[in-house]
């Protein structure tokens, strides 16, 4: 599968397939997913502990799936299967945010929704690793990042029109716009199962050996230190949706919050391409600890912010982080371990993030809101607490991993 090419131009097909993927299921997902806590805050009346509670579930249990579905990869060596398995079950499980009265029955979907994304995450990065040589790994998945936030992009487009044809500029989500979103959403969903199904080709590997189980056995040292690295930061790194209720909170309306996810994504998409194959000229650490210092400061000013403007401008810049992050995280993995073990480093990658992600969630939620007859340290709290951690973990990042 290696070209002796590069640029953009000399990708091979499964990593554009697999781009196309997620960009018609991130127009499917965005469409709905940053509407969420407005529709738990604005309809059913549900405060951040909660919400902070369902987001950590949600993105744990994606995480946990991710560990064993990557190792599952490895074992049968066949990655496309698990793949579309994924993408097909996060489609089915959308449609029944429709029928949601209920903060459990949100948990519900999100947890199916998330279960999905577990099964075909490791394994399509792994694909993606495979797929390319290590020269334009970088550009790869930065390529791959582009397409699944300039989906996000579109969905956030789609998502905004219908809030307006619906509500016009109302301060709060009401629940016949949310469930016109959610329906619409189905529709991309499906497109990306059957594309990613008719598309993707298969790169058989060596297969045989154990049942997938959480063990860094055989695993290169700095990525376990990459991982220990990455759990730090992750407490801090709690669910965009606290961003989200913030600029609600500094007094954005729904429209207006949409806006600001879709500058968000416009930023991220713009810039995930060009910082992915930057990572291959001057090395994955040095990009992530870019990214780690710009998300420290975004999360800072979050904290200080006195206008929905402020949060809106903090959140275009936030998008720089992702973009310098997400994809150099993928490549750096892939360039610490050898092929047929990515899908489990993948798995364990995710796994780190996700069970953490929980914790992280509720301590953001808590610290905003408190808890029983704690009322809490207010809205700034959790972006203090994710900015001191982003600090602490670019440090180590750059004296210990190394």
């Amino acid at each position: 599968m290696e070209s002796k090419k590069t640029g953009w131009r000399s990708l091979p097909r499964n990593v554009w397939v697999l781009t196309a993927g997620s960009f018609l299921t991130d127009i499917s997902s965005e469409m709905i997913v940053n509407l969420i806590p407005l529709f738990l805050a604005n309809v059913l009346g549900v405060g951040t502990a909660v919400i902070g509670l369902i987001e950590g579930v949600a993105e744990t249990t994606a995480s946990l799936v991710k560990l064993y579905s990557g190792g599952l990869s490895d074992k049968l060596g066949k990655r496309k299967l698990l793949v579309v398995t994924g993408y097909g079950l996060s489609t089915i499980s959308k449609p029944f945010l429709y029928f949601a009265t209920t903060w459990e029955w949100v948990l519900g979907v999100r947890f199916m929704d998330r279960v999905g994304k577990g099964i075909r995450t490791a394994p399509r990065d792994a694909l993606v690793a495979d797929s390319i040589n290590e020269k334009q790994r970088g550009l790869a998945f930065g390529v791959h990042r582009a397409g699944d936030t300039a989906g996000a992009f579109v969905g956030l487009a789609a998502a905004a029109v219908i809030v307006w044809m619906n509500q016009g500029s109302a301060a709060t989500l009401t629940r016949a716009t949310f469930q016109t979103a959610v329906l619409i959403s189905f529709i991309p969903a499906l497109l990306a199962v059957i594309v990613l199904w008719l598309g993707v080709h298969e790169i058989p590997g060596p297969g045989g050996g154990k049942a997938p189980v959480l063990s860094f056995q055989g695993l290169d040292e700095i990525f376990k230190k990459f991982i220990l690295v990455i759990i730090l930061f992750t407490l801090g790194n709690s669910s965009d949706a606290f961003i989200i209720l913030r600029s609600q909170e500094r007094g954005l309306d729904v429209l207006q919050v949409m806006a600001m996810v879709l500058t968000f994504n416009f930023v991220y998409a713009v810039l995930a391409g060009p910082l992915g194959g930057l990572s291959d000229k001057i090395g994955r650490r040095k990009l992530i600890i870019a990214g780690w210092a710009a998300y420290g400061l975004v999360y800072l000013g979050i904290a200080l912010s006195q206008t929905g403007g402020q949060v809106w401008a903090l959140f275009a810049l936030y998008g720089v982080y992702y973009a310098a992050t997400e994809g150099a995280a993928k490549a750096l993995i892939a360039d610490l371990v050898p092929s047929e073990k990515r899908g489990t480093a993948y798995g364990l990658y995710n796994a780190a993030i996700g069970i953490v992600a929980l914790p992280a969630s509720l301590i953001a939620g808590v610290l905003w809101q408190g808890v029983g007859a704690w009322a809490g340290l207010g809205a700034s709290a959790p972006f203090y607490f994710g900015a001191a951690l982003a600090l602490a973990s670019s440090l180590l990042l750059w004296r210990w991993v190394r």
